[in-house]
């Protein structure tokens, strides 16, 4: 090969094991440093075929290095969904935690939406459903709290029209009944403090009144239950 055809090419001298990344590889080159050159993922590595003595041109050098990040913010991606289930911008913002540039992040991103363990719509349909009945929280701290994970608003709007109007009443009312007795003060008082509460929580204004109705019947019915039994 010429002068002119081997300017601006790299060749691989060594290729080494990363001790502290298992599937990654250290590259080194005949640039005279004793430091790698370049560390790429074993598949990266398979599919550019950098092995010992391959000429490396610099053009080709950024396709390599561009496609290794993509795979490193990928596999990240889904080591953080390990553990639940995440929306697309808390990836991104985990992501670019990590130092990855915010394309090679959306790109990934995008592969882990076409294979189906990012899903935004889902994981609103399925956060105010749980939270509702776990935490009993209502439609508007909801919807609150997707937004805030970054989740698109006609997406979220989605998920908390999909809420059962009733099954919300029912967990205001449970969630009222349970607040009700804990509350000092005149009856008036004690209104005012559990609308406040329930109200903080996210339920609407007329879901509110029907749950204060039923915590104050239901401490009614404990009273006459109580006399009864004595």
């Amino acid at each position: 090969m010429n002068e002119e055809n081997t300017e601006g090419m790299l060749t691989i001298t060594a290729v080494e094991q990363d001790r502290k990344e298992r599937y990654r590889y250290q590259l080194f080159v005949n640039n005279g440093q004793e430091e790698p050159f370049l560390s790429v993922h074993e598949d990266i590595m398979i599919r550019f075929r950098l092995l010992k003595g391959r000429e490396i041109h610099v053009d080709e050098l950024k396709q390599i290095t561009e496609e290794d990040t993509q795979h490193r913010a990928y596999a990240l991606g889904l080591i953080y969904l390990g553990a639940r289930q995440r929306t697309h911008k808390e990836i991104a913002r985990y992501l670019a935690r990590k130092g990855i540039d915010e394309m090679s992040a959306e790109q990934a991103i995008q592969r882990l939406i076409r294979e189906g363990f990012v899903d935004d719509a889902a994981f609103a349909k399925q956060f105010a459903s749980g939270r509702l009945r776990s935490q009993m929280k209502g439609r508007r701290l909801l919807q609150q709290e997707l937004r805030q994970r970054g989740i698109a608003k006609e997406t979220v709007n989605e998920a908390i029209d999909r809420i059962d109007t009733s099954e919300e009443a029912e967990v205001a009312i449970r969630a009222a009944c349970k607040k009700w007795p804990y509350l000092k003060g005149e009856p008036t008082d004690r209104k005012r403090k559990l609308a406040t509460f329930l109200l903080r929580r996210g339920f609407p204004g007329s879901i509110v009144k029907q749950a204060i109705q039923a915590a104050i019947a239901q401490e009614e019915l404990d009273e006459e239950g109580h006399m009864l039994d004595n």
